[in-house]
This record gives structure tokens, C-alpha cells and sequence, in this order.
């Protein structure tokens, strides 16, 4: 009977998730009324209820969209305005002065200098007479890294009329400029350059984008002991290539190490578009796509202008929760004028120039709510609805008061898919923040996550990504990272979580945990920093339609067993009964 009960329980659960569908549904108006307009520029929790909020410009002013659990789902609640009209070019939310409530960095941008602004965060909100100007203007958009490993956001970039590059700290909301790598280097503006851990030791190492009259040059610092240290090799951009997009970092091919992804234009006006990779540690780069026709009509990138336009950029998500990582791009016609925004699908691969990866991306041609939007020029993942399931957000022309119109697409992906998503955080308190604020929402650069399973077929599976690795230029990476599990929903046999370190310290700071079960959301506090052992991980289960349907059978198969239970007991007590009325009719000779 057990077995029967188990078998049924694991049929209903295979036809519960059988499906698959790829579809887009536009919420936005569920999400944003009227309010549908401005610049996504970052994403983070400012009020710490475990719910996303979304940071939006709109010129001079910043507007926070608070979360809520009625439509619109997200309103406009805390906005600040820069005086003097002038321009908001980025936003990076953060704890920069190391008590655990969000702060957020600003910057505005002229025609030679950036100038960076902080809004000090006071009981989940920002007050406009506690602005911060900080005393450096920089070349272009800071990097917003944790220099110094002590899980407080400093500010890395190089200053007007300077070569050597600088970090400012803001502990104590006390500014300190120090001097960083100790070189000359000549950035690339636009740059991408990113705080990610791209030698699989769990410590964020720093990636620049630097250029040589005009060639750019990727330099890799590794962390040596809480150091930055050049690595022997500096690469270049690939052979012919004229224009070069901006740098993203994926685990591309799901073997633990962080990927180093390029689009870039072989032509000056991008007729012909391509985007290569390139592994850890190796000079040689591997085209993952070049094939960018839909059937006679020929797409590309767009080449961005002037430095406040958005630059040719991948945004990385894993949409259908396979394990690898998917993206978005903008493409644009290159017979006509009509402007995108398309899912590039991370597939195995299926040509001799990509074999070295083992996997490329393919365009998604056919995503009907995405193809409607026309003039996109920016499109990003962003989990709506708390589950697990990454959906769209686009930006395109024509909204509103001279803004861009923000659209939403809820992502309808349905398959017998799982993920894991985990954030961490500064670790700066624990129990006994000040304030006694919850440390749920303060944006955390640098951290790094890797797990191992098993999948269905019984071999090992991994994947690793980087928490806010990249902040300039409209990155716009969550706090978090959702990680694709596959059609396998065994526990994760491991999870691994690290934090950057101090200077001179050799001891990698890291923690593992095991048993994770599959479709949760995980809440890492790595408190104290230099005690893994002592850090504390929060796990909260993320319901799905899987789990519903799963469960709908679950309690199908106990009413069908309860019955079948409840038939046999009653033709028992039937069967008693008729035999104690003949047993009662018996003649008994011993009487006689």
C-alpha cells in the first residue's frame, strides 16, 4: 500500500510540471498606474519588508517605488531632488556609512567631470539636508566596490585630470581618499568595470576597462591576501573589431567560473554584430553569437552617441531557470530604423566555433509582448513577484514629460524547473543593529555564490554568480541572485557564500551549507566577518504553481487511499458482523 501511495504521489507530481511555456503578459499598469514613466536606474530594498523596491529618475529627482501588496504594486513614495537642475546620470543604493540602513549614491555628469552625491538614509527614508557632496569629481561613473573588506560600499575611480586611481571611504560619514592600485591607467568611458571573483576563491577580485590610444585593454587585480595584485596577462578585444560594448560576467557554461562576456560591432555602423567569450585566465576568445538575422532582415547593436546614452550592454538573468544564464539586448534594424529589445537564449551549442564553450546564445525572435514595444533602448531581469521567476522590465522612447516609458512583462515561463535565490548582506549587526533596524535591505557589492547538485541524469551540477559586481552605466543588477536549479528538485548538497577580505588577512572567508531545498530564498548574515562559522543563513520558502499542484495531488492521493482505507474497513466489520450472528446461532452441545 505504501509503495501504491508513492507511485500515484510521484505520477500526479510528474503531469503537475510536464508543461512548458515561453510567453510575456504586460503588467505594467498592474504595477505602476499611471505612473509608468522615468529611468530605472537601480533595485534594492530601502524599507527592509524582504519586497524589492525600484529607483527611478526622472531628471533632477530621484523617486524610490516602494513595494506593496495592492495594486499598483509599486508606488512612488520617497523622492529627492538635486538643486540646480541638475541631470541624475546614475543611481547605487548602499550602506556607506556602516549603520545598517540604505543610503543612495548620485551622479550627475557635464561635459568632462561626474560629480557623486550621497543621500544619508534615516529610519527608511532620505532626508534632503543630509546630502553628502564628495570632494573628488571623477572621469566618469564610479565603481561601487568594497575596497578595503569591510562590507561598507567605497567609491573606486579616477579623478578630472588625474591617471592614478583613488577610493574614497565614507565610514562614519567621514570622507578619506586614498590612493588605490598605485599605477597609472587611462580609463575607457564609457567603462565596465566590475568587482567580481574571477579566479573561484570566493574573494572579489577587480576587473578594469582601460584603453591604449585607441584599443581597449581588460586588466584583471586578483585578491592576494586581501591586496589587489595585476595578473601577468592583459587582454585584448577581439581581431577587426571596431566598437566594443560593455563587459558582463556570467558562469556562461555552468562550471563554476565567472565568464567574461563582449558584444561588440565588427563595422562602424554595426551591420554586422557579434558577442564573444572569454574563460578565466585565457587570452583566447570564443564567438557564442554572430547570427543576427531574422530571416532577410539583419539586426545589430546600437552604438551609442555620446556618453549619456546607454552603451551596447548584456543584462544576465536565467529566464527559464535551466542553470545557465539567459540575456537581454537592444538590436536594432539595420535596413530601417525600427529599435528592440530581444531575449538571447543560452543553448547548447551546435557549430564548430563555439565548441570550446560547449554552449552559445541564440535570439528569441518570436516573444510577442516584447516585440510590440518599439524604441526600447534598455531591458533588464527583475523578479515582480517575489517567486523565484525572473521577469522584463523595458525602457523605451516616447513616455510621458520628455521620460522614457517604463513596461513590465511578467514572466509566464511554466515548466518542472527550480531555482534557489539568495541575498547576503554587510553582516555589520546581527540581533543588535542600531536603531533596531532589520538589516534585510542594505545592497551588499561583492559577494560571491557557488552550489553543487546532482541532476536528474545523475551528474554533477554547479553554477556561481557575483552580487552587484558592476554599478555604472545603468548595470542594473539586483541585490540578489536567482540561480536556475534545472528540471531537478533534489536538495542543493552544497552551497557556498564568500565575502571579500581586509588587507593582510590570508584566510578566505567563507561558509557552506547543505540540504538546501530547491525553490527558496535564502538570507545570508555573515556575522562576524571573520567567523564563518558563526554566520546565520535564513531560509524562506517561495511558494510556486508547482508546489500548489503538487499539493492539490498529495491530498488527492490521501482522500483516494482514505477512501479505499475506510471501503475495506467497513466490508471487515461486515464480514464480523455476519459471523457473530452465526456463531449466535449455533446450538452449543456442552449445554446439554
Amino acid at each position: 500500500m505504501l509503495l501504491t501511495c508513492l507511485s500515484l504521489f510521484c505520477f500526479m507530481i510528474f503531469l503537475s510540471g510536464n508543461g512548458v511555456a515561453l510567453a510575456l503578459q504586460d503588467v505594467t499598469t498592474d504595477l505602476f498606474g499611471s505612473e509608468c514613466y522615468g529611468t530605472v536606474a537601480a533595485f534594492g530594498d530601502f524599507n527592509s519588508d524582504k519586497q524589492t523596491d525600484l529607483f527611478i529618475i526622472r531628471q533632477s529627482d530621484l523617486i524610490i517605488f516602494l513595494a506593496d501588496l495592492k495594486a499598483p504594486y509599486f508606488k512612488p513614495r520617497v523622492k529627492v531632488s538635486l538643486e540646480g537642475g541638475s541631470v541624475i546620470s546614475s543611481v547605487v543604493p548602499g550602506d556607506y556609512d556602516g549603520d545598517s540602513q540604505m543610503d543612495v549614491l548620485l551622479t550627475t555628469r557635464t561635459d568632462v567631470e561626474t560629480s557623486v552625491y550621497v543621500y544619508w538614509g534615516n529610519n527608511q527614508t532620505l532626508d534632503s539636508n543630509l546630502k553628502y557632496h564628495v570632494n573628488k569629481t571623477f572621469q566618469d561613473q564610479p565603481l561601487v566596490m568594497d575596497f578595503n573588506g569591510d562590507l561598507i560600499p567605497d567609491i573606486f575611480g579616477i579623478g578630472v585630470s588625474e591617471s592614478e586611481p583613488v577610493v574614497c571611504y565614507l565610514k562614519g560619514r567621514r570622507e578619506v581618499q586614498k590612493p588605490a592600485l598605485q599605477r597609472t591607467i587611462q580609463l575607457r568611458v564609457p567603462h565596465s568595470n566590475a568587482f567580481i571573483d574571477l579566479n573561484k576563491d570566493f574573494t572579489a577580485d577587480l576587473f578594469l576597462t582601460t584603453k591604449i590610444s585607441s584599443k581597449t585593454l581588460f586588466e584583471t587585480w586578483i585578491n592576494k591576501d586581501g591586496n589587489f595584485t595585476k595578473a601577468e596577462f592583459t587582454s585584448l578585444t577581439p581581431d577587426n573589431v571596431m566598437h566594443t560594448g560593455q563587459s558582463a560576467f556570467a558562469d556562461f557554461d555552468g562550471d563554476g567560473f565567472q565568464d567574461h562576456l563582449l558584444p561588440v560591432c565588427m563595422d562602424n555602423h554595426c551591420q554586422k554584430s557579434a558577442i564573444y567569450l572569454s574563460k578565466p585566465g585565457k587570452e583566447e576568445w570564443i564567438p557564442i553569437l554572430t547570427d543576427f538575422r531574422k530571416k532577410d532582415t539583419l539586426w545589430g547593436f546600437v552604438i551609442h552617441q555620446t556618453s549619456s546614452d546607454f552603451p551596447i550592454t548584456l543584462h544576465l538573468g536565467d529566464y527559464n531557470m535551466d542553470g545557465f544564464p539567459d540575456a537581454l539586448a537592444i538590436l536594432k534594424n539595420t535596413s530601417g530604423s525600427n529599435q528592440q529589445a530581444f531575449l538571447l537564449e543560452n543553448v547548447p551549442c551546435n557549430n564548430v566555433s563555439c565548441k570550446g564553450v560547449g554552449r552559445m546564445f541564440r535570439v528569441y525572435w518570436d516573444l510577442s509582448d516584447l516585440n510590440h514595444i518599439t524604441g526600447a533602448v534598455l531591458a533588464t531581469f527583475f523578479d515582480i513577484y517575489e517567486d523565484g521567476i525572473l521577469d522584463l522590465i523595458v525602457l523605451s522612447t516616447g513616455g510621458p514629460k520628455n521620460e522614457l516609458a517604463i513596461h513590465a512583462l511578467k514572466n509566464n515561463f511554466e515548466a518542472d524547473a527550480y531555482f534557489v535565490k539568495v541575498i547576503v548582506l554587510s553582516g555589520l549587526c546581527s540581533n543588535d543593529c542600531p536603531r533596531k533596524v532589520t538589516p534585510f535591505g542594505v545592497n551588499q557589492p561583492g559577494p560571491y555564490v557557488m552550489y553543487t547538485s546532482v541532476d536528474a541524469n545523475g551528474y554533477l551540477k554547479n553554477a556561481s554568480a557575483g552580487q552587484l559586481s558592476q554599478s555604472a552605466h545603468h548595470a542594473l543588477q539586483l541585490p540578489y541572485t536567482v540561480l536556475g536549479l534545472g528540471r531537478s528538485a533534489n536538495f542543493l548538497d552544497h552551497l557556498y557564500v564568500g565575502i571579500p577580505r581586509p588587507s593582510g588577512e590570508k584566510d578566505i572567508r567563507k561558509q557552506e551549507w547543505t540540504a538546501i531545498i530547491p525553490n527558496s530564498q535564502l538570507i545570508v548574515i555573515p556575522y562576524p566577518h571573520d567567523n564563518p562559522r558563526s554566520w546565520s543563513a535564513k531560509l524562506y520558502l517561495t511558494p510556486s504553481n508547482i508546489v500548489l499542484l503538487t499539493a492539490i495531488a498529495l491530498i488527492g492521493v490521501c482522500v483516494f487511499i482514505l477512501a479505499i482505507i475506510g471501503i475495506l474497513h467497513w466490508q471487515e466489520k461486515k464480514a464480523d458482523d455476519r459471523e457473530k450472528r452465526q456463531e449466535a446461532h449455533r446450538f452449543h452441545f456442552d449445554a446439554m
